[in-house]
């Protein structure tokens, strides 16, 4: 989780830049009003729409990072360094709406303390959710190759 989520913060860093700076070009060359405001800077940090603009851009990138690795290859960066899979429990394709379901079950990682508590199966809340399982590769299955 610690490995993802450095990656994460990486890729909502580099989604907040993007639209940070396509703001501020658009309001420096007057796109956009500046709206009695000298800098564009200063509109940003007073505007709410354009702070919630930004929010749900990193938003978007991070959930889809999550989602475009689970769907893949079973894998992110940081599940591919510990050697984890997620696989479907039910005969059922992985679905963008199952795997959706199942990064909001994840409650931002609190769905995985279910693992400490579930006994007999050790599913964390999101994989119950989406009916998956994580499950450890061995060194060959867990080869690039296989993305």
């Amino acid at each position: 989780m610690i490995y993802d989520t450095l990656v994460a913060v990486a890729v909502g860093m580099c989604a907040a830049m993007v639209v940070i700076v396509t703001l501020i070009v658009l309001l420096s060359n007057g796109v956009l009003d500046l709206q009695g405001y000298e800098q564009p800077a200063e509109l940003i940090q007073a505007s709410t729409g354009y702070k919630l603009l930004i929010q749900v851009w990193v938003g978007l990138w991070v959930v889809g990072f999550f989602l475009w690795f689970w769907k893949r290859g079973g894998q992110t960066l940081g599940m591919r360094a510990w050697r984890l899979r997620i696989f479907s429990t039910v005969d059922a394709p992985m679905t963008w709406p199952r795997l959706l379901i199942r990064l909001v079950a994840s409650l931002g990682g609190l769905g995985t303390l279910l693992v400490l508590f579930d006994f007999k199966h050790k599913q964390s809340l999101q994989d119950r959710m989406a009916q998956t399982q994580v499950l450890k590769l061995t060194k060959e299955s867990n080869d690039h190759k296989s993305w």
